[in-house]
């Protein structure tokens, strides 16, 4: 099924599709390991639910939500 990481819930693991990044915001991800093929996982939430810490390769990472909606997901 594929979806955008913003939508994914604590807990869940999916496989990047996609990354629609063009800016240097993309290229600063793609250097952290955000790129199609990889596996990552929603570890939690802030409690207003911005910004959201996933794990990419070993990495956490915090992104905001508008930053993931660019991030399309493949789940299993």
């Amino acid at each position: 099924m594929l979806t955008t990481l913003d939508q994914i819930q604590p807990g869940g693991s999916c496989r990047i599709a996609k990354v629609t990044y063009a800016d240097l915001l993309g290229a600063r991800l793609m250097n952290m390991g955000v790129y199609p093929g990889s596996m990552l996982r929603v570890v939690r939430n802030a409690p207003l639910r911005d910004p959201m810490e996933v794990e990419v390769n070993d990495i956490y990472l915090s992104l905001r939500r508008e930053e993931a909606r660019f991030i399309e997901v493949i789940c299993a």
